[in-house]
């Protein structure tokens, strides 16, 4: 991090004045809109985001974590939000100041990710990629939704974007202290989002690129499973106690993995329920866990073989549609239109694209591979599960660097002509 606080006063002064901007404009945004940017009824859990606001309020009445459950324990979602949201609550109240608090500090995240981006394009590529990609920063209509939604994708992509920081830095540096950060971001990540667990996995191609000596991989492993577990011991030891067994994140992973199955929203290909009479058009995507695993194995199993050509293709191509070429952008501010960002939305990916191809042609590859690694794990992690606009976004900063890199390339190529 050292040569990101080194920077020259007119860097810090620019990157400032961007932050601000985002700050007051995503701020100026969510207090002009409010509850515009709810997804479901707050008198009547129906969404994902009145079901958090549910749950943090039973947990800090009651002390107990519920989703989906009335007020009886669950294991459904990880606590972190709940958390994060009974936290607020105890200082700002259970009613709508607590859910400003928590817009205004998303909008903050979104400032500070300035910097982190910044940093990361320029370990990356360089100086100037590095301005251009802040800037679409800027102007990224759905980082300015994500600020208002009451969803974890704010948290999730800074944590993300730090953990990115710190990551490049300890390889760097080889210093044992960041690698204890790191096992301490992967922990804060776990709470909101299990996959993310394995992410370290790509150190073993980063040191191996690096040549760094196996006593210490094996030393920075320890250091950072040693953090990780330290932290998500009390989740562990909570959950042994309300439910007498031992569950490692959730105790939902089979719906995920079940809804995954499910090409455009249809049903599973004609013939499907002859072959599998068990089951039933109107419930075949309900049940969790075991039920739904089984259910998804066996829509997998006949779609394969029957269906070919469809599932190849939702599960390669649709897939990484839905995920990168669909905006987060479920609740449009004016003056731009979900339809304009739609458009806008194919032409960044397409610019990504681009940019890649070429920086794998310019950019020493070694540079390239914290973003590289971080963009396939969390894209092969959906995979298999459900994969849509508002798990992609973490990932699309990252492909935004490869589009600022592009049109670096082409101010490059213009000016030397």
């Amino acid at each position: 991090m050292t040569s990101f606080f080194s920077m020259d006063f007119k860097t810090k002064r620019t990157l400032l004045i961007m932050a601000l901007f985002v700050f007051i404009l995503s701020s100026f945004f969510v207090l002009a809109h409010h509850n515009y940017f709810l997804l479901g009824d707050l008198h009547k859990p129906n969404n994902d985001d009145v079901k958090y606001l549910h749950s943090a309020r039973v947990l800090l009445n009651e002390g107990t974590l519920v989703y989906n459950s009335g007020n009886d324990p669950s294991a459904f979602i990880m606590p972190g939000i709940s958390i994060i949201l009974a936290g607020f609550m105890i200082v700002f109240g259970e009613g709508d100041g607590a859910i400003i608090a928590f817009r205004l500090f998303q909008c903050m995240l979104q400032a500070i990710s300035i910097f982190l981006i910044f940093f990361i394009a320029r370990y990356t590529f360089n100086t100037r990629t590095a301005f251009i990609v802040c800037g679409i920063s800027m102007f990224y209509m759905p980082d300015y939704f994500s600020s208002g939604v009451i969803l974890s994708e704010t948290m999730f992509r800074t944590a993300v974007l730090l953990l990115v920081c710190i990551i490049i830095v300890a390889v760097e540096s080889g210093k044992t202290f960041w690698y204890i950060w790191i096992g301490i971001m992967v922990a804060f990540l776990a709470y909101f989002k299990p996959h993310a667990t394995l992410y370290p996995a790509i150190l073993l191609i980063l040191w191996w690129k690096h040549k760094v000596p196996w006593r210490d991989m094996v030393r920075y492993t320890f250091l950072i499973a040693g953090a990780y577990i330290v932290l998500l011991a009390p989740w562990w030891i909570r959950n042994m106690i309300t439910f007498d067994r031992f569950i490692l994140f959730t105790n939902s992973a089979g719906s995920p993995f079940l809804l995954g199955t499910r090409i455009n929203y249809q049903l599973p290909p004609a013939g499907f329920f002859d072959a599998y009479p068990q089951y039933d058009p109107k419930t075949i995507f309900a049940g969790s866990d075991g039920s739904a695993i089984s259910k998804g194995l066996d829509i997998l199993k006949y779609g394969f073989v029957y269906d070919t050509w469809n599932y190849v293709h939702w599960y390669t191509i649709g897939k990484l549609h839905n995920l990168y070429n669909i905006p987060y952008y479920w609740r449009p501010i004016w003056p731009i239109s979900r339809s304009f960002m739609n458009v806008a939305q194919v032409i960044l990916m397409s610019v990504s694209v681009l940019g890649m191809i070429w920086a794998f042609i310019r950019v020493p590859f070694a540079r390239m591979l914290p973003v590289l690694l971080t963009l396939a794990y969390f894209t092969v992690i959906y995979m298999p599960f459900v994969a849509f606009s508002r798990y992609g976004y973490p990932n699309v900063v990252f492909l935004l660097m490869f589009a600022a890199f592009f049109v670096d390339r082409l101010i490059a190529v213009v000016r030397n002509k």
